[in-house]
């Protein structure tokens, strides 16, 4: 591990194989990436079913847990986050949303100059390969493929008719020019299988370019630092202490999580805390491990004897075995599903700029992120707010580099965030109850008797939990509790930029997984145009 590299990328996800990717373009620029996880490159992963890997398993997945939440009657939350080069697009449901317009304009009126929508719009279609949609919203030949559902699935198309039915309309381009209405999810699939970021930007490069180094195996456990700039990284790799230099910059793409948590174990944070552990001071920067968002979500569920819905019992099982086949040869089917096909956005009030609600349609009963299992079939539909008012925080624990951090995203605190998503429930429940779907299943398996606010709000706090979307612990800004600058640069430091979904100042309307993307892409395009000065 003596070679140098121009630039270490810290961390395999969304963000770190974009900005990899990308950069590598320059064969005069040398990266390396440092992954924690294995490949990533298995039938468990590829194979659109392996969402299950986001389940309460190890399997390429960090599976954290918060710390124990008031608001959601002090239970623990879960936040599984992917171990593997791809990172956590590895184990999502492949959703392919960017958000809203207005939240990249509001980035920028927060001071973040070049993050307006109109800036990032192209990032987004350049990192686009979408097999269905062209024009001013989308991009055709990028790496990230983008495609249709090919699981031929009756049930989303249920879903869609009963969001008709209640009076909402279809959407069939959450992506264009508007978000609002009820649809089909686009998916980041190509023939039917997952592809991730290690997929479209890493993999076709391994090997071929001589200037791109991914290593895997790789816990960072410390930025080094000469001074005020940074130089390079220490990392656990098969048991043995190695160090790494870079000769220009560290890029830090551990994610929302670990990359406040690196910085913190380093000696960059609010001194006073540092401190306290032990850890000698580089530099103070309080924002570090602030401003933790993430969407609060609520999950109903109903039971259905369709062995069209994913579920179990004999029938079912013998239809997966057919659905195998099926897979094998065609790339089609049950296999091919991402969970989640239907999707939908909508508004609480009508006066809002933007839908402050998103839906999830999937075509299995899961029960507590399906951690509670259920014999026989069904349905479910999540609910998540997306611009909660609740903010909170990474810390650490310990100054054990090898330890979690401490997670604590403060769900249901502000007590607008649990207003908002009963009236979430109540628009959700529209769709639900419309004949279309209630003629479809059996029973209503957890709300059949909720109908009060206070009960809406009792069943709420009792079962909601994340829609694994954080964000915002290294906030990019212009004021006190700022990380990085709008060119993602630490501010105090050198050499030393952060390229992930921690970056982001708000949460953004949608799943996070494409926007960080598009901050890796947008990235590389800042430090190739910084190196042409």
């Amino acid at each position: 591990m003596n070679q140098n590299s121009d630039y270490i990328v810290v961390g395999g996800g969304a963000g770190g194989c974009a900005v990899a990717g990308r950069l590598t373009e320059d064969p005069s620029i040398s990266v390396t990436v440092l992954e924690a996880g294995g490949g990533g490159d298995s039938w468990v992963v590829n194979a659109p079913i392996g969402v299950i890997a986001m389940l309460p398993t190890k399997l390429n997945n960090w599976a954290f847990e918060t710390i124990p939440q008031p608001g959601l009657n002090g239970r623990r939350g879960y936040q599984p986050r992917g171990k593997m080069l791809g990172g956590s697009s590895g184990i999502n449901a492949m959703v392919y949303i960017r958000g809203h317009k207005v939240d990249y304009d509001h980035w920028a009126a927060l001071g973040n100059t070049g993050w307006s929508y109109d800036d990032v719009l192209p990032y987004f279609k350049h990192s686009e390969n979408n097999e269905t949609h062209g024009g001013q919203f989308h991009g055709q030949d990028g790496p990230l493929r983008v495609s249709e559902l090919r699981s031929d699935n009756p049930f989303p198309h249920l879903y869609v008719e009963a969001g008709k039915q209640a009076g909402f309309p279809v959407n069939t381009d959450f992506n264009g020019a508007e978000q609002e209405g009820v649809g089909i999810y686009q998916v980041t699939q190509y023939q039917g299988e997952r592809w991730t970021a290690a997929r479209g930007y890493l993999r076709p490069h391994m090997g071929k370019r001589a200037n791109l180094r991914v290593e895997t195996g790789c816990h960072v456990t410390k930025i080094l630092f000469e001074g005020k700039r940074a130089v390079g990284v220490q990392m656990m790799q098969n048991g043995t202490l190695k160090t790494l230099r870079a000769n220009r910059e560290i890029l830090l793409a551990a994610g929302a999580f670990q990359s406040p948590q690196l910085l913190m174990l380093s000696g960059v944070g609010d001194s006073k805390a540092l401190q306290a552990l032990g850890i000698p001071v580089i530099h103070h920067l309080p924002g570090v491990g602030q401003n933790l968002q993430d969407h609060p979500d609520f999950v109903f569920k109903y039971r259905a004897k369709s062995l069209d819905l994913l579920g179990i019992s004999a029938g079912g099982s013998i239809r997966m075995l057919r659905e195998f086949s099926r897979y094998q040869s065609q790339r089609r089917g049950m296999l091919s599903s991402n969970g989640a096909e239907g999707g939908g956005f909508l508004k609480t009030d009508a006066s809002l700029a933007a839908p402050d609600i998103q839906l999830h349609f999937v075509v299995a009963m899961l029960d507590d992120h399906a951690r509670k299992l259920h014999l026989g079939h069904g349905y479910s539909c999540h609910m998540c707010l997306l611009r909660p008012k609740s903010i909170g925080e990474v810390t650490l624990a310990t100054p054990d580099p090898l330890a979690a951090p401490l997670i604590n995203p403060r769900f249901l605190e502000h007590p607008d965030d649990l207003e908002s998503m009963v009236k979430g429930f109540k628009l959700t429940r529209q769709i639900m109850d419309a004949p279309a779907l209630s003629n479809a299943r059996t029973s209503d398996f957890q709300t059949a008797d909720v109908h009060t606010d206070d009960e809406i709000r009792a069943v709420i706090r009792a079962t909601s939990d994340t829609v694994y979307h954080p964000i915002g612990t290294c906030k990019m800004g212009i004021d006190a509790m700022a990380v990085v600058d709008p060119a993602l640069k630490v501010i105090g430091l050198e050499g030393l930029r952060v390229v992930d979904a921690s970056i982001m100042p708000t949460l953004i309307g949608g799943n996070t997984n494409a926007p960080t993307m598009m901050i890796g892409e947008k990235a590389a395009d800042m430090i190739k145009a910084e190196l042409r000065q």
